[in-house]
């Protein structure tokens, strides 16, 4: 999931999520685990996919192997009703079709939510070599030349912290802003970076700091640059990231949680490998 953001579930945070309606209780027992079932977005790399290729799906396999269970995947877009299609979906006569979501923002009431396992921000993406390479953080930003500044074109995902960040900063008129909640089932949110910043359609993007990371890295022919953002008084860009399960599957839980505990070096390893920019609470936003 994206935090902050209206679909894709997520690339970012519950509060302006709005997602889905109130949590539902799981009523039923359990019955014996023959598979790792996850719930996940067919077209959402870096976190999940079709093919198996995501962060998510990784982190998957390894905790299927620790468990001795086969990984089984329901899909189903984040853009629509992700939680209620997907975990909290059950038919009479019907069991869920699947038990978990990878990633989720810590404090998202729509699932019972685990003890984060990693925390990232919204991280600034531009070309290296065309005027921007001194750009180590937000302030250089803000501090180019008040002209060249006012020219460039900032890709940013509509109603995300890039948006309020725009605002704040009297950089409306530069951004270029891009719907999430599109019908096109082929639309990833790594467009703004792989298309459009790659090619020079735009100058710099602002995006959840995973798919800043990995498209980043997976761009060849433009060198590109990721600069994590700390939050501000006002906007918040940083994001401590869980796993879901359905409320009042407290055994469940707690068995993810050990998970995470256990295999806290390999997930850490798939984070770094998809380029996911890894932070602390240094970037929680200062009180003015």
């Amino acid at each position: 999931m994206i935090p902050a953001l209206s679909s894709f579930g997520w690339a970012a945070v519950a509060a302006t999520l709005g997602l889905l309606s109130q949590p539902a209780l799981a009523q039923d027992a359990p019955a014996p685990r023959t598979a790792l079932r996850v719930c996940q977005d067919p077209n959402n790399l870096p976190f999940s996919n079709t093919e198996k290729q995501g962060l998510e799906n990784r982190i998957a396999e390894v905790f299927g192997k620790a468990l001795g269970l086969p990984v089984t995947y329901y899909s189903f877009p984040q853009r629509m009703a992700f939680i209620r299609n997907t975990l909290r979906f059950k038919l009479p006569g019907q069991d869920y079709p699947c038990d978990i979501v990878m990633g989720v923002p810590a404090g998202f009431d729509q699932v019972s939510v685990t003890k984060p396992y990693y925390r990232s921000t919204y991280a600034l993406v531009y070309a290296k070599g065309k005027g921007m390479d001194q750009v180590a953080s937000a302030d250089d930003f803000l501090r180019l030349d008040a002209a060249r500044l006012k020219s460039l074109r900032i890709g940013i995902h509509d109603r995300s912290p890039a948006s309020a960040w725009l605002v704040k900063h009297q950089l409306v008129d530069q951004g270029v802003p891009y719907s999430m909640l599109n019908a096109d089932p082929d639309q990833y949110p790594g467009e703004i970076i792989e298309k459009d910043l790659a090619s020079g359609k735009i100058d710099a993007a602002i995006v959840w700091g995973p798919i800043a990371g990995f498209f980043a890295q997976r761009v060849k022919q433009t060198p590109l640059a990721v600069v994590p953002l700390k939050s501000e008084p006002g906007v918040k860009f940083d994001y401590p990231m869980a796993m879901g399960v359905r409320y009042g599957e407290r055994e469940w839980k707690q068995q993810i949680e050990g998970l995470l505990e256990s295999r806290r070096t390999e997930i850490q390893a798939i984070l770094r490998e998809f380029g996911v920019p890894l932070v602390d609470e240094s970037f929680e936003a200062r009180k003015e």
